[in-house]
Order: C-alpha cells, then structure tokens, then sequence
C-alpha cells in the first residue's frame, strides 16, 4: 500500500490540456503538492504543461511507483497490463464504465481482477475520486482546483468513501464550509483489489490520523474488519449505505427475515465497538469530536453537567441527554455551594445550570466562573456549554482551555446567536480544542458517542469450540433441508442448549401415556415435513389437561396431517417471557447470532439484535444488553428476572454450533420461553443446505 500512500514517483496516463477533462485537473493537482517525479502519459502531446509527455507507460526511462488512470473504460485493462509489465508498483484507476455500468463493465472489471490477482500489481478503484493527503499535499485526483483555494487543510480525521464525486464534492464541501481540516480522504469506488480493509489497516497505523470514518456500500469482508476494528484504539465511525435492501423477504425464519434491513451489521459493529453513523455531516461531527476525545472519561459513567444562559434550552439538552442514554450528573453539596454564590438568594441551584439569572448579579463572566465550578466538581464527566454569541467573548477561551486540560472534562458546545460573532467563536473553541456544533442535539449526540465508547481489545476470551464427540453426533442429524421440531431440537440438545422436555407418540395410547408421565398440562404439535409455521396450519394444541385429552388430540392431529406427519408431545412450560434467539450465515460476516423478543412480539415489535459467531460470554452479555427491552429482562411488574448467564450460554453454544457446521444455514428458536428464570427452546426450525 505504500506506493498509494508514499510514491516517489507518479505517472498521469490520461493527462490532457484540456482544463474541462478530468486528466487535465489531475494533472494540475498533482503538480500542485507532490514533490516525487510527475510523468504525464498521451500518445496525442509531445508536452503538457511544462512536463515531457510520454507515449506510453513502457516509455518512461525511470521506476514509476505509482500511477493514475484516467482514459476511457475500454482503454483500461490494456493500460493496467502495460503498468505490470513496466514493474509499476499500484494503480489508481479513476475511470468509469466497469461494474456499475452493466455486462460490458462487469467483464472488463473482471479483467482487471484476474491481472492484478495474476501479476501481483495493486489496483485501487475503479471508479473513484483516488487519494488526497492534506498533510503531505498530495492530490491524486479529479477533484476540481478549488481545493487548493479552499486552503487544503490538514487534519486528523481521515475518510474512506465508497463512492467518486460524493467524495470529491463531500472534501471541498467540508474545507470550503466548515474549515474542517482532514488527514486523508481516500475514494475506492468498485474496489477490484484494494478494498476498505486495506486502507483502513494502514490508516491504523497513520500517526496523523486519529479519528477513521468509513462511507461503505459493501463490505468486502466482514471478518477482517471486525478484527481490524478489534485491534486499534482509534475511534471508527461507519455510515453505510443500501442497509435497506429487500432480499430477506422470502427468508422461511424470522431470524433471516429480522437480519434484512441491516441487523447483521449494526450488531457486528456494536461487538467491536464501532459508532455507526446514519448521514454524511453526522459520521464527520461524529469523527472530529472523536478525534478530540478518544477514550471515555476514566470513570466510566456517563454524567453530564449542563451550563446554559437560557431555561428552555437547558429544558430541551436534558430531554436530548436522557433519550440518547446520558445521566444529568446529580450536583454535590460542595458543587451547589460554590455556584451559589453566583446567584441571588432567591435562585435555588440545579442541573441544568441555568445562569441567566446569575448575570444580573455577576455579569457576564458569571460563565466562565460557573464552567470552572462544573469541570472541577467530581460528580460531572462531561459539560455541555451552551454559547451565546450576543457579544464578542473570545477571551474568555484560553481560560476555558486550561480549565479543560487541567480537569480532563468532556466539553462539547452548542453556539447559537450572530453570525458574525458566531464565527469568531467558532475558530477561538476549535483553537482550544473544544467541539461546537450550531445543533444542539448533534452537540449532545456526539457528546453520548464520547462517553459511551467501548474499545473491545484483542482476542476475546472465547469459549471452547464443541467437543468432537458432539459435533460427530450433530453430523448424524444433519441433512438437507428444512428440519422438523423434534429433530431441531436434538441437534440444539446436542450442543448443550435447553430444551423441553418432549416425545414423539406413535399412537393415542402412547399420547395418552406420555402426556401423563410428563405431567398436565401438556402441549401437542402436528410435525409435517416442510411445514415451518404449524400454529397457521392449526397443528398446535395447548393446555391439554388430561390423558383423555392427549388421546383425542392424537387422532384430531393425525386427521389435520392426513397421516403424512407425526405427533410430539411437550411438557408444558409457565413463562414470564419469549424470546426468540437465531443463527444465519450473513454473506459479509458469516454465522451471526441473533436474540429479539419471540412469539407474536418479534413481528409487532422487530427488538433485536445481532452479533457475529464466535462469541465470547462477555460478547454475549453485551449483546443482550443492547437489547431494547431490558424491563422485561429485568422482571416486569414482579416476575423473575431473566438468567442473562444462562441466556448467553444459550448464545454462545448457538455460535460454536453454526461455526463448527458450515452446512447449517439457519436456526430458528422461537419462542425461548423464560420460566422461574430460566431460559428453555420449546420450538424450533433448523435449516440445512
């Protein structure tokens, strides 16, 4: 990846004088800050601005590291071919007219792949904007001159975008906007060799990039981006795009069918401990105040102190606090007393610190004097300060700045007020390192990522895969297709998950017998090969409460089945809860584990959440924390809480089991009834290719 990243040498094939055509601005910019050697490449000109122009790649007489394709689509594969044979060490291929285009575009980006997998040249896109390096000046794109106006300024956030224009115009827009400064943006487009993986291991190691966001479409391979995320303690922000293709809806289970819109891949980046991101400027607030802040406070707790000159606004930022999960730090009594002092008598003091009448006894510096109060006390890990900007205030910022760096605060701002002081303020809080935001419930969401960052470290305390005497007896019950209940859950049985207590009965009699050992009430199920859903076919009997019953259910079922199933028998269990806990392979990620809310309530209330096997117990604790419905984990109105160890052993076993049989496709336990606690599978369907 170094020739991307560090070339001494580029060569421009496409580079044109026309100042409308795309080679010739990728000319222009290269020239403007790489200081390597710089080969313009056209069969058409002797020169181009100043520089020889060459023929062809063979004709250059020294190394070329890198080069930069801009010609069109059909020209490219010959091109690449002529950069491997010339030795040259990557490709940066910013045309277009390849797999997004269609057949013809497939196969030619086919072609690219099999000469970069024959020759070992890397190629980076095509279709893309390339690379641009704020730091080093590098520029190895299209993107328009006005880059170079905007001040190209040097940051420490770097981009990954899937995407060309978007992230060319997305750069200027943030330089030219904001101010906001970046490490470096690099596009990669239909990514036929180098992929976000790549770029996103030698950014880990980037010292000038602190914060990583990533705009993806796909994922070229989910594994190495959750161990890439798992080892860094950089902070990675994801905004991915087409989370809500359709092509889960003719999925038999509910676990494949909840996975559709996304689930897969929220829950693989919540278990790596990645801050997902739902708009472009949202991933960049998201990273720049990451960048400021990449640990969390080393209490561990998320309490917020909130200073405003205005009720309403204080109002609004604990609602906004308190829906995104923060706690308004409860203010101690030494706290109290020292901003009481700022007040008049009349005005008791709380959280949110509302110091709008505080300034009639004080005047304005009441702020700055209540901002050190808030950062000193204990009690407080993050301060939401809200800037008025009715008057120029600038001086009042170094004091801030060393209030922070002496105290360790959070401090996240919300400006609001003229336009023309706002700006002032704006540069004099990014000087002192302090994030401002003209929103103020982005202001509190970027402060929630802050204090809720989780980094997961390296290799997990996974569990043991499953002994070899059991996945040998898993491989006996396995065969394609759709499995029934009784035959699904001996393979769950077989991999140490609970199940109830069952039987297949083979007449009325034996209905009747069993039914009686097992103890009224009993369940009765009709088992018909194919059939997933038997409470829509009418084959589910519950609450049967005598031998007679269990013998009159026998024959009702067997008629219902017209002889083609069989008849199981369940003991019956009292629950507190149904839960409903999956397995599928996801075409990213592989097995992945799923847990939602089960029975009637996975379709009315779609709470459910993912993460991607193997899993550790820790893992699975986090997972079924992220779950919405933790009332009802907890014991709702008096019933007993859930067992969340037994429960993530339950998800635990459900991911060794999916990992140690490639053949499984899906599992499906719904209901996981919760009795006394306890979490048993009482129905499940098992799906084997």
């Amino acid at each position: 990846m170094q020739c991307f990243f560090d070339p001494h040498s580029v060569a421009i094939i496409g580079a044109s004088r026309d100042p409308s055509r795309g080679g010739h601005r990728i000319l222009k910019n290269v020239k403007a800050g790489f200081r390597g050697a710089i080969y313009p490449v056209n069969p058409q000109c002797a020169e181009i601005d100043g520089l020889q122009c060459y023929a062809s790649v063979r004709d250059i007489p020294e190394h070329v590291d890198l080069a930069i394709v801009y010609v069109p689509g059909r020209l490219v594969p010959a091109v690449v071919r002529e950069c491997a044979e010339r030795g040259v060490g990557g490709v940066i291929i910013e045309s277009a007219g390849f797999a997004e285009t269609g057949t013809e575009g497939k196969a030619r980006q086919e072609e690219l792949k099999r000469i970069a997998t024959g020759t070992g040249i890397r190629l980076w896109g095509p279709n893309c904007m390339g690379l641009v390096d704020a730091h080093k000046r590098h520029v190895f794109s299209f993107v328009m001159e006005t880059i170079w106006e905007d001040g190209l300024l040097a940051g420490d956030v770097s981009l990954v975008v899937q995407s060309g224009f978007l992230a060319a115009g997305f750069v200027i827009d943030l330089m030219s906007h904001g101010g906001v400064g970046i490490a470096k943006a690099c596009s990669i487009g239909n990514k036929v060799d180098v992929n976000e993986c790549d770029v996103l291991e030698w950014l880990l190691d980037d010292p000038q990039t602190k914060t990583i966001g990533l705009y993806l479409e796909s994922i070229s391979d989910g594994r190495r981006f959750m161990e890439l995320c798992r080892r860094t303690r950089k902070p990675i922000v994801v905004l991915k795009g087409g989370k809500s293709a359709r092509g889960a809806e003719a999925a038999m289970s509910h676990t494949a069918s909840l996975a559709g819109h996304g689930g897969v891949l929220a829950g693989a980046l919540a278990q790596v401990g990645v801050v997902e991101a739902h708009d472009f400027y949202q991933m960049m607030d998201l990273c720049r105040t990451l960048a400021r802040y990449p640990q969390p406070p080393r209490s561990g707790r998320r309490r917020v102190a909130i200073v405003t000159g205005s009720g309403g606004a204080g109002i609004a930022s604990a609602d906004f606090a308190d829906e995104l999960g923060l706690e308004l730090a409860e203010l101690s009594a030494d706290t109290r007393a020292a901003l009481s002092r700022l007040y008049p008598p009349w005005m008791p003091v709380a959280n949110p610190v509302d110091l709008f009448p505080a300034m009639d006894a004080n005047g304005p510096d009441v702020y700055r004097k209540a901002f050190e109060i808030v950062c000193a006390a204990p009690e407080v890990d993050a301060v939401l300060y809200h800037f008025f900007g009715l008057r120029e205030q600038s001086d009042w910022f170094a004091a801030m700045g060393d209030t922070i760096r002496s105290t360790g605060k959070v401090v996240i701002g919300w400006l609001i007020g003229r336009r023309e002081i706002l700006e002032g303020v704006r540069k004099r809080a990014l000087e002192e390192g302090i994030p401002v935001f003209r929103e103020l419930y982005r202001a509190t969401e970027c402060m929630a990522a802050v204090l809720e960052q989780r980094h997961v470290g390296d290799p997990r305390d996974l569990n043991e895969p499953l002994e070899q005497d059991v996945s040998a007896k898993l491989q006996s019950l396995l065969s394609p297709g759709v499995l029934d209940e009784h035959r699904s859950k001996a393979i769950l049985a077989a991999a140490q998950i609970p199940v109830v207590q069952e039987r297949i009965a083979a007449s009325a009699d034996e209905a009747a017998a069993v039914a009686t050992e097992f103890g009224f009430p009993v369940v009765m199920k009709g088992l018909v090969p194919g059939t997933v859903h038997k409470t829509e076919h009418g084959l589910v009997r519950l609450g049967i409460g005598s031998a007679a019953e269990a013998a009159r259910q026998f024959q009702s079922l067997s008629e219902a089945m017209s002889g083609a199933g069989s008849v199981l028998v369940q003991r019956q269990l009292k629950a507190e809860l149904e839960l409903i806990v999956g397995l599928i392979r996801d075409p990213q990620f592989g097995p992945s584990v799923m847990l939602g809310l089960g029975g009637v309530m996975a379709e009315v209330f779609h709470d459910s959440v993912f993460a991607v096997a193997p899993l550790s117990h820790a893992e699975a604790l986090r997972m079924i924390a992220r779950l919405g419905a933790q009332q009802l984990l907890d014991g709702f109105r008096g019933a007993p809480a859930v067992d969340r160890d037994a429960l993530a052993q339950i998800l635990v076993h459900i991911g060794n089991l999916g990992c140690a049989c490639p053949s499984l496709r899906e599992i499906d336990i719904n209901p996981l009834l919760v009795s006394s606690g306890a979490p048993t599978a009482v129905d499940a369907t098992v799906i084997v290719d």
